[in-house]
């Protein structure tokens, strides 16, 4: 751990101690972070720690944190300074990646970016700071209005036609083209990140499984890396293995199951009817090593809860190897058919420049052309031994998100092949009991690269060793806005298909 006077900078597999962050005013902060950005830093969260200041119960000091990755040197940088105000200049208008920590920062505990241009709700929550007695209800909001006497607008959501998660969307429209399109989400708003404090508690586990059920490993594996981080717990070698393999077979079966849904959001049905029972196979996989499709149960904090003994190795080797050959063979269609190329190519473009701006991670930040990805750029664990090929695209279209999926795919398949092969029986421990209680005053990250992209958990903890404050970003958290830009001055009928290629998740978002 590398600590210099003015900020902290430390590995991803390390903990930072509190005391060892320098807190700056406010503008030897802003020139820091402004810094850190100009230097091709990513923002990784931005949230407020309110601290009692005195007895009285409105008397509050407000730590303000900043964290920054930097992929170059595979370090983490935090930044922190402290305000008794009830305001701060926001850096939303010079640097859009702060633009949604910074509502959320103003809904939940009510201080005010000065200069945000854009402060509407986030995510309703029910004791929200910033809405005071006139709070909106969930779905009130005051859309942006395009004017014109042939605009008008169209409403899609939050009840949708499938069984899916509930989210709106206004489009303003001129004909078939949308000008704008504005995402409305919050209806499912679950307060996770609130029961978390004064933990680790019994059933955390289980919501971590649930924070977004399609990534059930990567938050549960972002969860853990937590508390093993905290607790200066090392996992078992073959325990790594088993988290990795169970990692990618759900990156496998997420993006083979989109590309499944996007074939049929354009009427190619022979990738989507196939990619649908190959999908499945997948899941299967998953369910072979702990009994559940979706990898519930399988992670526990110090290792993993199921072992893979050699006849379970066989069929999963079996399993994988059909899996391959026909996903190669369903998705190879795609390519060869000039139907399919002619409504990927070119629609729902979103450029590396805007992409960069708003902070855009996973499949759909690699689609613009930014190779950006945790398992290669902050390894933790067994990642630290496997090189991963990261697959990047530079079109930024509908054709580029899909085409990253299918070389990540493979890329996925080789590792878990790759893994299988070095898994020893004999030395099979699959998990350690926690070394002691969490370390206290510390901060601990985890960045875990799941099938959408980055995701990362925050903890703090307080000087009890329990959980203080706990932050969850969800790729989809990031990835959200670039839907938004890549439906404009596109036609209407193109949403299914761009909405598919970047497939977020509103309960991910709806922490």
């Amino acid at each position: 751990m590398k600590v210099s006077k003015s900020d902290l900078k430390f590995a991803i597999d390390k903990v930072a101690s509190m005391k060892d962050i320098h807190s700056d005013d406010e503008l030897s902060f802003c020139k820091k972070v402004e810094h850190a950005l100009l230097s091709g830093f990513r923002l990784l969260a931005f949230f407020v720690l309110p601290e009692m200041k005195g007895n009285h119960k409105n008397s509050y000091k407000n730590e303000f944190y900043a964290l920054f990755a930097d992929d170059n040197t595979h370090t983490i940088n935090i930044y922190s300074f402290y305000s008794e105000k009830d305001k701060f200049k926001s850096f939303t208008p010079e640097y859009p990646q702060f633009h949604l920590f910074e509502r959320e920062i103003y809904e939940n505990t009510g201080i005010i970016p000065e200069g945000h241009p854009c402060l509407k709700p986030l995510r309703f929550t029910s004791d929200s700071h910033s809405m005071g007695e006139n709070r909106n209800n969930i779905g009130e909001m005051d859309f942006f209005r395009v004017e014109g006497d042939e605009i008008h607008q169209v409403a899609v959501g939050p009840v949708h036609a499938g069984i899916i998660e509930p989210g709106h969307f206004r489009f303003q429209c001129f004909g078939e083209i949308v000008y704008h399109l504005e995402i409305l989400l919050g209806y499912q708003h679950r307060g996770i990140e609130k029961h978390l404090r004064g933990g680790p508690h019994k059933n955390t586990i289980f919501q971590m499984e649930t924070v977004s059920g399609d990534s059930t490993i990567a938050h549960s594996t972002a969860y853990c890396r937590i508390i093993e981080k905290l607790t200066h717990t090392k996992v078992p070698d073959y325990a790594e293995k088993i988290r990795a393999i169970a990692l990618e077979l759900e990156r496998c079966a997420n993006h083979i199951g989109d590309l499944g849904a996007m074939a049929g959001d354009i009427g190619y049905l022979p990738t989507m009817s196939y990619c649908g029972r190959i999908r499945g196979d997948f899941l299967n996989m998953t369910a072979l090593i702990c009994g559940n499709r979706f990898g519930r149960t399988l992670l526990t904090p110090g290792g993993v809860k199921h072992n893979l003994k050699d006849k379970k190795i066989c069929e999963l080797r079996k399993k994988l190897n059909a899996g391959k050959n026909d996903f190669i063979s369903a998705v190879s269609l795609l390519w060869d058919t000039p139907s399919v190329l002619a409504r990927f190519e070119d629609t729902g473009v979103v450029t590396k420049e805007d992409a960069l701006s708003i902070g855009m991670v996973g499949v759909a930040a690699r689609a613009c052309g930014l190779s950006l990805d945790a398992r290669k750029h902050h390894p933790d664990g067994i990642y630290n031994r496997i090189k991963v090929d990261v697959p990047v695209s530079d079109s930024g279209d509908v054709f580029a998100r899909a085409r990253v999926r299918w070389h990540e795919v493979i890329e996925s398949i080789k590792i878990i092949e790759q893994l299988l092969d070095s898994l020893d029986e004999q030395n099979s421990d699959s998990s350690l009991p926690l070394n002691n209680l969490l370390e206290k005053n510390a901060v601990a990250v985890s960045l875990i690269e799941g099938w959408r992209g980055e995701v990362c958990h925050i903890a703090v903890t307080d000087e009890n060793g329990k959980i203080k404050m706990y932050k969850i970003i969800d790729p989809s958290f990031h990835n959200w806005t670039g839907l938004a830009l890549a439906l404009r001055g596109e036609q209407i009928s193109d949403f299914p298909i761009c909405n598919k290629s970047f497939s977020l998740s509103y309960c991910g978002f709806d922490l």
